[in-house]
This record gives C-alpha cells, sequence and structure tokens, in this order.
C-alpha cells in the first residue's frame, strides 16, 4: 500500500502539491471532509493524527456515527470482455454475476488481509 497514513483504524489519503511545496489529505471511510496538511512528512502525521482525535471528539460530542455507513450495493465499470468473461464464469459456477463478483472481492480482501 503506499500514499495513505493510518492512525486509530482511520486511513488517510497522502498527496502532494508541489506548486505550493505541501502535503496534504483527508480522512477515507467517513461520511464528512476532513482534510489535514504540512509541510514535512512529521507534519503531515501529525496534522493527522490530530485531525483524527479531533473528528472522534467532535462525533461523540454530538452523537454522530463515526464510520460510514456503508449499503452493502456499489457501481463497477469495468471492460466489456471482461464483464462478459466474468458472466460467463458465474453462468458456469451457477451463481449469479453479483454472487461471483462478491466471491472475488472476498477472495481479494482476504489475500491482502493475510498479507498485511
Amino acid at each position: 500500500m503506499k500514499d495513505i497514513l493510518q492512525y486509530k483504524d482511520f486511513i488517510g489519503s497522502v498527496h502532494f502539491n508541489a506548486a505550493d511545496e505541501i502535503f496534504f489529505g483527508k480522512i477515507e471511510g467517513i461520511d464528512d471532509l476532513v482534510s489535514f496538511e504540512g509541510n514535512t512528512v512529521s507534519e503531515l502525521k501529525q496534522s493527522f493524527e490530530e485531525a483524527v482525535n479531533d473528528y472522534i471528539i467532535l462525533c461523540k460530542a454530538s452523537g454522530k456515527k463515526i464510520e460510514k455507513s456503508y449499503k452493502g450495493s456499489f457501481n463497477v465499470r469495468i471492460a466489456p470482455e471482461l464483464h462478459k468473461k466474468a458472466k460467463l464464469l458465474s453462468v458456469m459456477q451457477g451463481i449469479s454475476l453479483n454472487q461471483f463478483i462478491q466471491k472475488a472481492v472476498e477472495q481479494e480482501v482476504i489475500r491482502e488481509s493475510l498479507t498485511n
């Protein structure tokens, strides 16, 4: 994994603006927009941790759920040929395309969790 920070089960994206010579990012996986920045990597990390801590405090004070809620459905755009192959494989396995895609995502999540 690259271009991310992790702190207290939160993930922050990391970007660099060459014109302003500043690192910046946002907390991912929440319903709100919480950004952070720093001139150095150390400042960026500190700013991210402060943003997470502030966000947790704000959510607790207002009674808001901290984590983003997910519906369990999303649109996926893939190449038509890959779509065709996935559909054919799902038919051959006797499952729906949704079940096939869910199985593929589950396998990748498990594989990634084992390597990290």
